[in-house]
């Protein structure tokens, strides 16, 4: 299935009920299965990745699939191995198999865990070091000191920390290097806190102290979703439009991808809490979005607390004519794809030529290349890539998103949110497609990103 998107016709001013945090709904289903409640499905996010996570918890044998779930994965790995009695075989998609887990597993097997790599069937010598599937006997784990490498994925951290209630002892984790995407981190400690267990980090140690039954109920709801606010973020700089968010807080220190707020500044969004409503008067709960004509001639940011936002700012600084330099990215690589070189393969469609430094760091100096059909963006089985590339219609009117429902992944309503915002988005088949292939001499696209972009910025470098 492809969508080709059109922007609104007239200014886009729209109210967007985003989804409930991804992050949050994950933590809250291990703690509160860990603590003998029940969830309700409106109590998280609706989305594949927290119905994923649900099913397997509701496991203890046989089969469990899940999917593209990363944090799924890793959650429920530390979850069936300290619960006594699971006889569990979990795998998911092709892509799960090659994303790494081997450092959740080593230091679960240090605490006495019951893992092996194998295949799909359970035939150990057919498993992957390093890889799933993971066929787990689980059993009632030690406790004691663990030392894990902090360098490649905070979510190995925190598969262990929402599993140490399930423990004989105390658990306390050494990091070894510094913590990629620390919020994430700190989102565990917090929401173990709010339920009972002592969770606390000092150093580069993690202290965790108490028992299921000490676990109490959740009083605190799941937030809205950064992470999703950060697409409309970008549509409300390229578009100059208005977009009101209901229920999302600015520094909402939860998520870290609150930063968001702070870093669309830089591209001439202004958010405001609880905006007026300029109908009635009252005050909207929520934040609003709005454009400024100040905006930075040059992005260079360090984002390994929160890679998630990389590919939304890439495509919106590059439509806006901004170059930037993104470093601590080294954790793009092993995501749904490896979303640098997806980043520098769609940007090109876009006529715009990315780089990589090593896996730390990729960057845009304003190198173009001439574009002559309107861009088909391949999504790589990653709802990020459909949802950061979008907002980028506002400027290419029909551009076309491969695989639109990769979104579900995390944020089911995208599409309609954007309808409900004036965009038409309609599905069009391979011939439609190459139908918009222009005559050698002609250049559309270029034409019309030259008509976006405001001759008097100085952040413009699109041909005139």
């Amino acid at each position: 299935m492809k969508y080709a998107i059109f922007p609104p016709e007239e200014i886009l001013q729209t109210t967007v009920n985003l989804p409930l945090s991804k992050s949050e709904s994950a933590r809250r289903l291990v703690i509160d299965a860990i603590g003998g409640y029940a969830t309700a499905a409106e109590d998280v996010a609706d989305c594949d990745d927290t119905r994923a996570l649900m099913h397997a918890l509701s496991m203890r044998n046989g089969h469990v699939d899940i999917g593209a779930a990363g944090t799924a994965m890793r959650f429920a790995a530390a979850f069936f191995a300290a619960t006594e009695g699971t006889d569990i075989i979990l795998d998911g998609i092709e892509r799960m198999r090659h994303r790494p887990i081997a450092p959740l597993v080593e230091a679960l097997r240090s605490l006495g865990a019951d893992i092996e790599y194998t295949d799909a069937d359970g035939d150990p010598a057919k498993g992957t070091e390093g890889y799933a599937p993971l066929h787990i006997r689980g059993r009632q784990l030690e406790g004691g000191m663990v030392n894990i490498d902090a360098t490649v994925s905070s979510q190995f951290i925190s598969a262990l920390t929402l599993a140490a209630p399930l423990m004989r002892r105390p658990l306390r984790i050494v990091l070894e290097g510094d913590v990629t995407s620390a919020p994430y981190l700190h989102m565990t400690l917090e929401m173990l806190r709010r339920r009972g267990i002592d969770a606390a980090l000092e150093g580069n140690d993690i202290c965790i102290q108490g028992s299921a039954a000490d676990i109490t109920a959740a009083e605190t709801p799941v937030g809205r979703d950064w992470s999703a606010a950060s697409y409309w973020y970008a549509i409300a700089a390229l578009s100059s439009g208005w977009v009101t968010l209901p229920g999302l807080r600015l520094g909402y220190r939860l998520q870290g991808d609150s930063v968001a707020a702070e870093i669309f500044e830089r591209l001439g969004v202004i958010s405001e809490q609880n905006p007026e409503d300029e109908d009635t008067g009252e005050h909207i709960d929520g934040v609003g979005l709005s454009a400024s004509p100040e905006i930075y001639s040059r992005l260079d940011l360090d984002m390994s607390a929160t890679p998630d936002l990389v590919p939304t700012l890439a495509v919106a600084a590059t439509m806006l004519g901004v170059p930037f330099q993104f470093h601590g990215v080294h954790t793009l690589r092993d995501k749904e794809t490896d979303r640098l070189d997806a980043l520098c393969a769609e940007a090109v469609k876009l006529g715009a030529l990315y780089e990589i430094d090593g896996d730390d760091s990729i960057g845009w100096e304003g190198r173009r290349v001439p574009i002559r059909t309107l861009p088909v963006i391949e999504t790589y089985g990653d709802h990020r890539m459909a949802m950061a590339f979008a907002p980028a219609a506002l400027y290419l009117p029909g551009l076309v998103i491969d695989s639109p429902e990769v979104v579900t992944k995390s944020y089911s309503g995208f599409w309609d949110d954007l309808r409900n915002a004036g965009f038409t988005i309609t599905e069009v088949d391979e011939a439609a497609v190459n139908a918009t292939v222009p005559s050698e001499d002609e250049n559309p696209v270029e034409e019309q990103m030259s008509e976006k972009q405001d001759p008097g910025l100085a952040s413009n470098i699109f041909p005139t």
